[in-house]
Formats: structure tokens, C-alpha cells, sequence
């Protein structure tokens, strides 16, 4: 692998470790779970990144904020998504859009002083 990383990946670790060691690095870490739809899924990181009300609830609004989060303090971020699979057994299509726009979103993040990057974590507590 290469020295760059990739900004939404799957991790082996618990969601509680991927946090621990978001914290230790100086990142502010939150932890989403699980989205059984794409409107579950737009909640879940409006309520995480606390989204301010102008955000839209569509997949361009999710990238254009994702791209900016000038609201929060800079700094990195590191969003752990708990439960990937449940929206990708319920509806594919939009789990494979939600990567797409997760990526899209933390790519654009990189300029932002707020570098994003988004790992999908097996369970909550698990080890």
C-alpha cells in the first residue's frame, strides 16, 4: 500500500478502539450507527457533525458539507460509522452512493483545515 490513505475504509477494530486512537492523535472523533436507509443515514451525520440547519438532506448537501465543516473547530475528524452492512443489505444502491459521496466529501475536506476520514467499524464495543 501506498503512503497515502485512503479517506473511507473498513477497519478490523472496534468502534471504541478506532475512537481511543482518533483521540490520542488529537482528532475529534464521532460514532454513527447503524442506517437502514439513506435518510436514516443523512440523520445520522447531521446529528454527529452537528450539521448547522442550512444543510440540505440530500446526497450534494452531504458532500458539500462534508467538504467544509467550517462550523466545527479545526483539526482533523475521523467519523466512525458503526453498521455499514445494515444499509448495504437494505438498499445497495444507496450504500454504494453513500461511499461514493463519503469519499467525495472527505477528499474535498483535505483543504479545509477539518481533514476528514470516515471508517466503517465492525460493532460498537466489540474488540
Amino acid at each position: 500500500m501506498s503512503g497515502r490513505r485512503t479517506a473511507v475504509r473498513r477497519v478490523r477494530r472496534s468502534a471504541a478502539a478506532v475512537v481511543a486512537d482518533a483521540e490520542r492523535r488529537g482528532a475529534a472523533a464521532v460514532v454513527l450507527g447503524p442506517a437502514a436507509s439513506k435518510a436514516e443515514l443523512l440523520d445520522e451525520f447531521a446529528r454527529a457533525l452537528e450539521f448547522p440547519g442550512w444543510v440540505g438532506r440530500n446526497w450534494d448537501a452531504l458532500a458539500d458539507a462534508l467538504g467544509d465543516l467550517s462550523w466545527l473547530p479545526a483539526g482533523e475528524k475521523v467519523v466512525v460509522w458503526v453498521g455499514a452492512d445494515v444499509l448495504r443489505t437494505r438498499q445497495p444502491a444507496a450504500y454504494r452512493t453513500a461511499l461514493d459521496v463519503l469519499g467525495d466529501g472527505a477528499t474535498r475536506s483535505t483543504v479545509s483545515g477539518r481533514p476528514l476520514t470516515v471508517l466503517l467499524a465492525r460493532s460498537a464495543e466489540d474488540p
